[in-house]
């Protein structure tokens, strides 16, 4: 049977690579998706087993409509007896890419009307329609007049692993945690380290991968177990297989600077049973030290949009420092989204990958960290970039460079919108930067005043006192019974 799995915009190949280890047929990527065949087994180990998918859907019906009656009248045709009955509840979820289609809503709720109907005209009783924890969860897919009808196997999103028992402001979603570790070809062969961790996502999504744990394992349940024909033996079978799990002899370090973020780190961390070779502790950025073992930087520092720092470039600045100075002979990838705070890191990416964080098209950029500067090292015969690393590049879409870029800015980096008083939300001045703050869980460095020929505020106020505003509003005019204006 054909089966289809979504995935995030930059993950499909991943995901492929994923699908053709675990057996999967006939593979094909798409634009945030890949589809595949195989049978009842493939379609429970894609959701047990996939890491970078975020939904298994199962198509069981596929026609072109123009309309809205076109597509009741086809999907009335199913036999849905197959899949459901009259007393389960089912929803209908749809995406919706036509013009011909403009209001989604209005195609899942003719969708809703053919099956209620369906079994009306059948049984002289219409299924409900459940929107919280139905039976059956129907997608529908219309892309300009191509329909299709799928089950979706999944129900709650696959990024929704299960291990998360607490969260701080904007957690970076799972599925795109385990894509970025995977980007970088990291399998548990050095330490691993986020200096940043947050809740500790990346942290835990590393663990799961070095020790090659299904991420499936913690979910309570799929949707395909309310299935008419699901096979409990089959999927006991795949749950309780451990066969492909190892050992991982070296440890992974996560730090942050804010204590609260830090022991909801450490309680996330306990529920996914990782704890043993998970550390997590309280440490700034700029407090790191050189690693003793070889190890790798993979971290989503704050870049101003959900969550921001009061000095937010001077963070980046402080990255490039600690780089610099506490992790040569290493790599670091970075994932962020303004060109200005990349610039402040001050090293030349070897690689840059765009993945997209929410709605927000992010850059995930490779750092190779040497000492001595990258010209005299090219002259010792040096290549920083890899055959992987120029493949990559060569799929990077680039746009002009900024303009008076440094030396050390790359020539093909991609133009962000300028950070600006206009453009860009430096955070609320007024809030709470304490490191404990709930609504702040991440803080560079303490808010220091800049030197200023300005006057102080209290001679500014003395200075108003003496030379008071003149009053530039203009006068209201007055207006007689009849609505001419009255001259004073």
């Amino acid at each position: 049977m054909k089966i289809i799995a979504k995935t995030f915009a930059g993950l499909e190949e991943l995901l492929a690579k994923e699908l053709e280890k675990l057996g999967a047929q006939n593979i094909e990527q798409g634009i945030r998706m890949v589809s595949f065949t195989g049978d009842k087994a493939m379609l429970y180990r894609a959701n047990f087993c996939l890491r970078t998918a975020v939904k298994i859907l199962m198509p069981i019906h596929e026609f072109k409509a123009s309309d809205a009656d076109e597509v009741y009248n086809e999907v009335k045709k199913i036999d849905w007896s197959q899949y459901m009955d009259n007393d389960s509840t089912f929803v209908v979820d749809a995406v919706v890419f036509s013009e011909e289609f403009r209001h989604s809503r209005f195609a899942a709720y003719r969708v809703k009307d053919a099956i209620a109907d369906y079994f009306r005209e059948k049984t002289g009783k219409r299924p409900n329609v459940g929107i919280s924890n139905p039976d059956i969860r129907i997608n529908l897919h219309i892309a300009e007049d191509r329909v299709t009808i799928s089950l979706d196997s999944s129900g709650e999103s696959l990024h929704q692993r299960g291990y998360r028992v607490g969260t701080v402001t904007a957690p970076l979603n799972e599925v795109l945690a385990a894509g970025m570790i995977m980007l970088t070809g990291w399998d548990g062969d050095s330490d691993f380290i986020d200096p940043m961790c947050g809740s500790g996502t990346i942290l835990i999504e590393a663990a799961l991968i070095a020790r090659n744990i299904y991420p499936g394992v913690f979910r309570k349940e799929f949707a395909f177990e309310r299935w008419k024909d699901f096979d409990p033996d089959l999927f006991d079978e795949i749950y309780n297989d451990d066969s492909q799990e190892r050992e991982f002899t070296h440890k992974i370090y996560g730090y942050d600077i804010n204590r609260r973020a830090v022991a909801i780190a450490q309680e996330n961390v306990k529920a996914a049973g990782v704890s043993s070779f998970v550390e997590v502790s309280q440490q700034d950025i700029r407090d790191m030290e050189q690693p003793q073992q070889p190890a790798i930087i993979v971290t989503n520092p704050p870049y101003g949009e959900r969550i921001t720092s009061e000095d937010i470039l001077g963070l980046y600045g402080d990255i490039g420092r600690t780089l610099k100075h506490a992790f040569v002979g290493n790599d670091a990838w970075i994932l962020s989204y303004h060109e200005e705070c990349f610039s402040k890191i001050g090293f030349r990416p070897s690689t840059r990958i765009i993945l997209y964080n929410g709605a927000l098209e992010c850059e995930f950029r490779k750092y190779q960290v040497f000492e001595g500067k990258l010209k005299e090292r090219r002259e010792e015969g040096m290549d920083i970039k890899t055959s992987e690393d120029r493949q990559r590049n060569l799929k990077f879409k680039k746009k002009r460079p900024l303009p008076n870029s440094s030396e050390e800015a790359d020539q093909d980096t991609v133009e962000e919108p300028r950070l600006t008083r206009h453009n860009f939300k430096w955070g609320d001045r007024g809030a709470d930067y304490r490191p404990d703050n709930d609504n702040h869980y991440f803080k560079s460095r303490p808010f220091e005043k800049k030197n200023s020929d300005r006057k102080p505020k209290s001679d500014r106020k003395e200075w108003r006192k003496e030379k008071p505003k003149e009053n530039t509003r203009k006068p209201k005019l007055r207006f007689d019974s009849e609505g001419r204006p009255i001259k004073d």
